[in-house]
């Protein structure tokens, strides 16, 4: 079981693409979404995905039966307790806001308590951050961030691999992200394959 929790900064194509890949190997994911990141969705993501009248319904449509939503209120979730079983915790994409109080040990939110939780318990947690330029308290909360355990992806995808078309962009993000959380993929290839 992984856990992905989705801020409100820009970047929902790679938190769609993500649950989606997920989803179409029927990994087992507790989902949690920041009232701000329903908004980005809205508008970032292509029509058909926009369309949210109920949340968990629109998790299920989406995602499958694998994926389960949880409020980002709700302190009784798995996601909270470092009892449960998970592999780890990828926050796609991550907020400078959510990665300012994840690097300050501030857990106001079940979704920052869930990468609390990772760090305390050594697991896996991936931080796809989304924004440029970084100021100076951005770079030292990363530095706070690696030296705890945690892995920042940038949101920057390479162009050696000849892309395409922006979903290729995309997924070359995703496959880094699945690599950082144990997950083998064919989303990127390997530096030197063909």
């Amino acid at each position: 079981m992984y856990t992905v929790g989705i801020t409100g900064a820009s970047g929902m194509p790679y938190a769609y693409r993500l649950l989606k890949y997920l989803a179409g190997r029927r990994i087992p994911v507790e989902l949690v979404i920041s009232d701000p990141a329903w908004d980005v969705i809205r508008q970032e993501l292509p029509a058909e995905a926009q369309e949210i009248e109920d949340r968990e319904k629109w998790v299920r449509r989406h995602f499958g039966s694998t994926t389960r939503l949880w409020a980002n209120t709700n302190w009784s979730s798995p996601i909270a307790s470092g009892s449960a079983p998970s592999a780890g915790m990828v926050i796609i994409p991550c907020s400078m806001g959510t990665l300012g109080r994840i690097a300050a040990g501030i857990s106001s939110s079940l979704l920052e308590r869930g990468a609390d939780v990772c760090l305390k318990e050594g697991r896996r947690l991936v931080l796809v951050t989304r924004e440029t330029p970084l100021n100076l308290i951005h770079l030292e909360n990363m530095a706070r961030l690696v030296k705890a355990g945690a892995t920042v992806l940038p949101a920057a995808p390479a162009f050696y691999h000849n892309p395409q078309s922006i979903s290729d962009l995309v997924d070359f993000i995703v496959g880094r992200v699945l690599y950082q959380l144990g997950i083998e993929n064919d989303l990127v290839k390997s530096w030197g394959s063909k």
